[in-house]
């Protein structure tokens, strides 16, 4: 039986409404730019306007009589501060601009359209240096990086070459990927106030304890001198998994100023300043024999990397984890140039890893005359291919059986362009994903109150998942009370510190350390006799030292992915008639907000395919795409029939409510499966996202 309904009531599991909702759909919830403190000031970027090069003179007197402006701060202002681990946040030290929009000047003023139009004042020269923005799997500089994404960038076994050039069946292929952004509903912003040498921080951002360590590094202060404060979040798709440069502007300028100042970004700013998915060349080979049996798997990515940091998508992984092969080549090429610094975008590596792999799947399975979904299910390896551990769980061939038995698959005609309404071509797709079960060391304290409540405290972010809500789950089952007499306090590093919200470990890490708190306090109070003291009990728990250490099971979350397309002959659209997902990702912890994240994460998955791209312009080194006008996310008009289900799974090696992240894995084979489903629609294979009209009409009228 799937969790498709849940029942009511409060029970983990159960589909308990979001305890932060009315403050939202009121106006009530106040995020990073909207704390209004007495005096503030705001601050507004001046971008740079070169590529690569350095300031020669920054001429801000225009700025500077503007009534109402405070300060310009000008390369060199942040000369003192200590260097970041993280070379996107070393503004303002010097003339050096690395990139285009990299941040030159800071103007500061009494209101926000004063600090804009100081911003648009100052003058700024440069001595332009050549630069070089195209990514070329043949460029000179590329290399082979020690690490992506915490992988090592190469695993190789057996011998794959020979492998390849030895199967009777064989499958290689080239898919690209364009840069991608984030683009979350609130754009990165950052207030911060001083009070002598203590520093305090509302900060949109998916790590306030990171976030206060990063800073206290910066400014030479104590962490306990600092007070990061991020309670709530307009969503983030890891784009604020680490601080971005606006948090570290607004600590400069209002150390500069005397005075509390905010720094937000305005959307057209995010694609230089805060990272997006780096663009991927992923070429795929695959042997087989006659019967679908895979011989050789081998799958190199190029893909770019700024000067700034390092930072290498490791699309290659997830052909680490898929498919049983005697011979496996996974590898990663890193092209350094002058770009904004990728970073994480939801489901880093296994989101563009997973189109490509699963596209030459069915590719394979095409070419083999055999059913895509028999393929994936004839090639279920026994233990993980990559490190040879066995999976704690891997219900994958579940996920396909029961997404084929709910998407009608059975009755599907294998052969591509035949079914026909009109000028429409009709087609269905089917895609495997899959994401690592992660957690990390967390702390929480929770306490029982003499009126018989109690309040539960860690320093998790809740970025828009619902993770009060699901950890207010965790905390009432393990101290066996109402769902109503449990108190979440979250998004302030004066709590316990916890990790951030990312890589989908957020509520199995913080749950893990909330579970172990509240089952104590639950002992406790079943050996206390007589009424509470008047201050409480209160336990602590401390996960170090068990999430995360390494273990000896492979820890992943599976999933199917069906989908059905039309496609318009005339005009090139694709219109997406029905999105399917099935899952098999531990305990479910909350029915409703879990189908939230997953179809959430199809929905990101359909833009991946069909929308959602953007041009690095090779002659200046930035983003045409710079607003929501021209990168194109979906609307609701996009999505007319979408679902989500899982798998009940039982895994007793994750943490102690079984739950593995849900927040990614959404996104990871949609792409592939409605690209699946075009080919299937139109006989034609399209390897380049995304699916465009103007795409598919040039292949339409080329094949015809």
């Amino acid at each position: 039986m799937t969790g498709t309904t849940g029942t009511t009531g409060t029970a983990l599991g159960a589909p308990a409404e979001r305890r932060e909702g009315r403050q939202k759909v009121t106006g009530a919830a106040r995020y990073a730019a909207e704390h209004t403190l007495p005096g503030r000031a705001h601050a507004w970027p001046v971008p740079a306007a070169i590529a690569r090069g350095r300031v020669t003179a920054v001429d801000t007197s225009a700025a500077l009589a503007l009534p109402g402006v405070l300060a310009v701060l000008t390369p060199g202002a942040a000369a003192g501060l200590g260097d970041p681990e993280d070379g996107t946040l070393a503004v303002l030290r010097g003339p050096e601009v690395p990139h285009r929009g990299w941040c030159v000047a800071l103007a500061v003023a009494d209101t926000l359209e004063t600090a804009r139009a100081a911003a648009r004042a100052v003058r700024v020269d440069y001595a332009p240096e050549p630069h070089d923005t195209a990514l070329d799997p043949g460029h000179p500089d590329a290399y082979e990086p020690q690490e992506a994404g915490g992988h090592p960038g190469r695993l190789e076994h057996g011998d794959p070459e020979a492998a390849f050039a030895a199967a009777e069946v064989r499958v290689d292929v080239t898919y690209r990927i364009p840069p991608l952004h984030n683009h979350p509903m609130e754009p990165h912003a950052g207030t911060a106030h001083w009070d002598g040498d203590r520093l305090t921080v509302y900060s949109s951002t998916q790590g306030g304890t990171t976030v206060r360590s990063v800073l206290a590094g910066m400014f030479h202060l104590p962490e306990d001198h600092i007070t990061v404060v991020s309670e709530h979040v307009g969503g983030g798709f890891g784009s604020k998994g680490t601080p971005r440069p606006d948090v570290v502007l607004a600590a400069l300028a209002a150390r500069h100023t005397g005075r509390p100042v905010t720094v937000a970004y305005p959307r057209r700013y995010l694609p230089t300043t805060v990272g997006h998915r780096a663009a991927t060349v992923q070429r795929l080979r695959l042997g087989a024999t006659p019967d679908g049996r895979l011989t050789a798997l081998l799958h190199e990515v190029t893909t770019p990397t700024s000067r700034v940091r390092e930072f290498v998508e490791h699309a290659a992984v997830p052909s680490r984890v898929m498919y049983a092969t005697p011979a496996l080549l996974s590898t990663h090429r890193a092209v350094p140039l002058d770009i904004p610094g990728p970073s994480w975008m939801r489901a880093p590596g296994e989101a563009p890893g997973m189109y490509a792999l699963e596209s030459a799947v069915d590719e394979l399975a095409h070419a083999l005359g055999t059913d895509p979904v028999e393929l994936r299910v004839r090639n279920e390896p026994h233990e993980e291919p990559g490190s040879g551990k066995p999976f704690s769980s891997r219900h994958l061939v579940e996920c396909l059986r029961e997404g084929a038995r709910r998407f009608g698959w059975a009755g599907r005609d294998p052969r591509p362009g035949v079914r026909r309404e009109g000028p429409l071509l009709l087609g269905t797709g089917v895609a495997a994903a899959t994401y690592p079960a992660q957690t990390a060391p967390s702390t929480a304290a929770a306490r029982a109150l003499p009126d018989g409540t109690f309040t539960v405290r860690t320093n998790a972010t809740d970025i828009g998942t619902g993770a009060r809500t699901v950890l207010a789950q965790v905390a009432a089952d393990a101290l066996r009370v109402p769902l109503d007499r449990v108190r979440i306090e979250v998004g302030h590093s004066d709590l316990p510190p916890a990790p951030l919200a990312g890589g989908s470990m957020g509520t199995a890490s913080w749950g893990w350390a909330v579970h172990d708190a509240c089952a104590e306090l639950a002992s406790r109070l079943a050996a206390h006799p007589g009424p509470l003291p008047a201050d409480g009990i209160e336990t602590r728990a401390d996960t170090t030292g068990k999430a995360g250490a390494e273990g000896p099971y492979a820890q992943h979350a599976f999933g199917a992915h069906f989908a059905e397309v039309a496609v318009d002959t005339v005009t090139g659209e694709i219109r997406v008639r029905r999105l399917l997902g099935v899952y098999a990702a531990g305990r479910i912890l909350n029915a409703r907000t879990a189908r939230s994240q997953f179809t959430g994460g199809m929905v990101m998955g359909l833009g991946m395919a069909l929308t959602e791209h953007s041009t690095l312009d090779a002659a200046f080194g930035d983003f045409p795409e710079a607003d929501l006008a021209s990168y194109h996310v979906p609307v609701h008009a996009d999505v007319p029939d979408i679902e989500a289900h899982w798998i009940e799974e039982d895994d007793p090696h994750l943490n102690p409510m079984g739950s593995k992240g849900i927040g990614e894995i959404g996104i990871v084979g949609t792409a592939a499966a409605l690209g699946n489903a075009v080919h299937h629609a139109t006989g034609i294979r399209f390897r380049e996202l995304p699916l465009t009209p103007d795409r598919i009409l040039s292949g339409l009228l080329s094949e015809g």
